[in-house]
């Protein structure tokens, strides 16, 4: 565990282990992961109520949720879960091997510490969210729900169905993160499907929304601070680059869902030093 660590040793830590994960396992999403490597880094050193003790503490119940909608950056979750003490690290290099608890996508059935939904059909984590936040309120329950999507997904109809329902249930206990960084497995957003101003489409449906630099701890930390306070439900925009902390990884689409070969994951990790 290294969760006490300097922040900007924390992240380099993360992108190492997303990297090693991804080029053992011979198959994963790097540009995804390392572009939301400081999101989910502050979510879980400073943000989100959850136990690590997980299923053991008498708390459990009260924990915040955070549902991976970009299941595919899966690398990153699984590394920063274990580097805060969810579970031994020496479980990573597991990643993507037959029989893991270190599935492709975050699954559930594999009694993973910190999962809590099976993810990865991209438009549908935060209909999830949605349910599980209006549970929480039924329950009168005062944890709050994170959801982290890609920029790609906001192309698809049930999340806006959902951004819709959200609104009108006044559900101001869910904090919907977007790691915009541009690119999906197609190419440009802009050019497979703009996805025009998401600011006012966000303010539209009723949001409270803020606009940050996705990789800044203190914007990151100031911006989930404020959405908790808010009386609205929460958007925030993190502006990100794909494959962030790899030169030849960054702004690139090509390394969407390819692995690094052993002689790039070394020249990855020279950068990474």
């Amino acid at each position: 565990m290294i969760k006490n660590c300097g922040f900007e040793d924390f992240t380099k830590t993360v992108r190492q282990d997303i990297l090693k994960m991804i080029c053992a396992a011979k198959s994963g999403h790097p540009g995804g992961s390392l572009s939301c490597v400081e999101i989910l880094s502050v979510l879980y050193r400073e943000i989100l109520n959850v136990p690590v003790e997980w299923k053991k503490s008498p708390d459990f119940n009260k924990r915040d949720r955070f549902i991976l909608s970009k299941g595919h950056a899966s690398a990153c979750l699984y590394s920063v879960l274990a580097r805060c003490g969810f579970f031994d690290s020496n479980e990573l290099l597991t990643f993507r091997k037959f029989g893991s608890r270190l599935q492709g996508h975050p699954s559930v059935r594999y009694g993973l510490e910190g999962i809590e939904a099976s993810t990865g059909s991209l438009g549908q984590g935060l209909s999830m969210a949605a349910g599980v936040a209006l549970a929480l309120k039924l329950d009168k329950n005062p944890a709050s729900v994170y959801v982290l999507m890609g920029d790609g997904e906001m192309q698809e109809g049930s999340v806006w169905e959902a951004f819709m329902s959200i609104a009108h249930k006044k559900l101001d206990n869910i904090i919907a993160i977007v790691d915009k960084n541009n690119l999906q497995i197609d190419g440009c957003c802009d050019d497979v499907k703009s996805l025009g101003d998401l600011d006012k489409k966000f303010e539209a449906f009723g949001f409270y929304v803020q606009s940050v630099d996705g990789h800044s701890e203190d914007e990151l930390t100031n911006a989930l601070l404020n959405a908790k306070k808010s009386s609205k439900p929460s958007a925030i925009i993190a502006n990100t680059i794909k494959g962030k902390g790899v030169s030849f990884m960054e702004n690139n689409a090509g390394w969407h869902g390819k692995a690094p070969k052993e002689e790039e994951l070394q020249a990855a990790m020279e950068e990474l030093k």
